[in-house]
């Protein structure tokens, strides 16, 4: 049996979107915990994009607004940390801009597909 049977997923897209919200908040716990117990503007992006990977992968009619939220943090977040580290760090420098990018595909694809969310 398929993978796809399995998930009894419609969209692909949105399955991929759900899977990459769920890393983003994985990673966000992730530097949580190792990096700096008080970043909680982190925490908060992670709790946010679970929440959002689960209204993805339910067809919940709050998955849409709740992934412009994230976007919109995440656009915050990336610009802030491409401004603060600029040239001394490019690791961080192509994490950052990849992470927008990909969070703006998966953000304009959702809106693109709202009609399967329930909409």
């Amino acid at each position: 049996m398929s993978l796809k049977l399995k998930l009894k997923v419609e969209d692909a897209g949105i399955l991929a979107a759900s899977i990459f919200h769920v890393a983003i908040g994985i990673a966000c716990f992730v530097v949580l915990a190792l990096v700096d117990p008080g970043l909680a503007h982190i925490g908060l992006l992670g709790i946010i994009s679970l929440a959002t990977a689960y209204g993805l992968f339910k067809r919940r009619f709050w998955a849409l607004w709740s992934i412009f939220v994230v976007a919109f943090m995440a656009t915050v977040l990336s610009f802030s940390m491409i401004y603060f580290t600029m040239g001394s760090d490019i690791l961080i420098d192509i994490t950052m801009i990849v992470y927008l990018i990909l969070t703006w595909i998966f953000t304009v694809y959702v809106a693109s597909k709202r009609g399967k969310l329930g909409f």
